[in-house]
């Protein structure tokens, strides 16, 4: 149906902007015979072909806010505070995020955590005149030797598992284990709008003269990414080949735990 459609338009090609699962349509599309580029758009920043994607930055402002916020009403009340956020199976957001917002523990999809250790991260900042914590938890963190928490199952669609819920899991154990106030906080798709970061604009108007460009010049089945500052081009295959996780030696990973961030291993 798509197919036809853009025959019928007459159309030059087609831009696919978004992520994981909008540049696998479009790849599949592209091998069909439909001229297609690509340009990686997605809050995740878990496209392994480009060192960002646009959307990550303005979704990275909005949780280090909301982490500014609540650090108001944590300290006050005394109180542990989890805030959960998206990312999938990637953790760049709750890392980046949690980082940026002064979180004190940040549970990622990449390290599977202990609860003891997170329990006992808490006792020593109380022990030390913290009376309160923040938890910032990726939706794809889960605890040691244990399933993902999963809020929905839809049969019928490409990604049927919907993530959420650990950062009630995690509060309601706190809770259980320590006899403190826990709240929890899920931003959801609060991440996913409002107004862009500057940081985001130049990007995408930087990806947007580069697709234009291979439209042009008629180099399609790519998409347009960014390789060490500069903006290059890589196949689709390339593009969704491998999704981008944080790796455990990441120098920001290792700046973070030097300065005490726990991550609950």
């Amino acid at each position: 149906a798509v197919i036809k459609q853009i025959e019928k338009w007459e159309l030059d090609a087609l831009v696919a902007i978004g992520g994981d699962g909008t540049l696998t349509v479009g790849n599949k599309l592209w091998k069909m015979g439909v001229p297609v580029i690509g340009i990686p758009k997605t809050i995740d920043n878990d496209l392994n072909a480009t060192d960002a994607t646009f959307g990550h930055d303005t979704a990275v402002q909005v949780i280090s806010d909301a982490i500014d916020r609540l650090h108001t009403t944590a300290q006050s009340h005394h109180r542990v505070m989890v805030v959960e956020v998206m990312g999938r199976y990637a953790g760049w957001l709750a890392l980046h995020g949690g980082i940026a917002g002064g979180g004190d523990i940040i549970l990622l999809p990449e390290i599977p955590f202990k609860m003891s250790s997170v329990v006992e991260e808490i006792k020593r900042r109380r022990g030390k005149g913290s009376k309160f914590s923040i938890i910032v938890v990726a939706e794809g963190a889960k605890e040691k030797g244990k399933d993902l928490v999963v809020r929905q199952y839809i049969e019928d669609s490409p990604d049927p598992i919907r993530l959420g819920g650990i950062g009630q899991v995690v509060a309601d154990r706190i809770e259980k284990e320590m006899g403190i106030s826990a709240r929890i906080v899920v931003l959801g798709h609060l991440q996913r709008g409002g107004t862009p970061t500057a940081v985001d604009r130049i990007l995408a108007t930087r990806f947007g003269i580069a697709a234009t460009t291979l439209v042009k010049e008629e180099k399609f089945g790519r998409m347009v990414a960014l390789c060490g500052g500069n903006i290059c081009d890589v196949t689709l295959d390339q593009a969704v080949g491998t999704l981008k996780t944080v790796p455990k030696d990441h120098p920001l990973l290792l700046s973070a735990k030097s300065l005490g961030t726990s991550f609950g291993e």
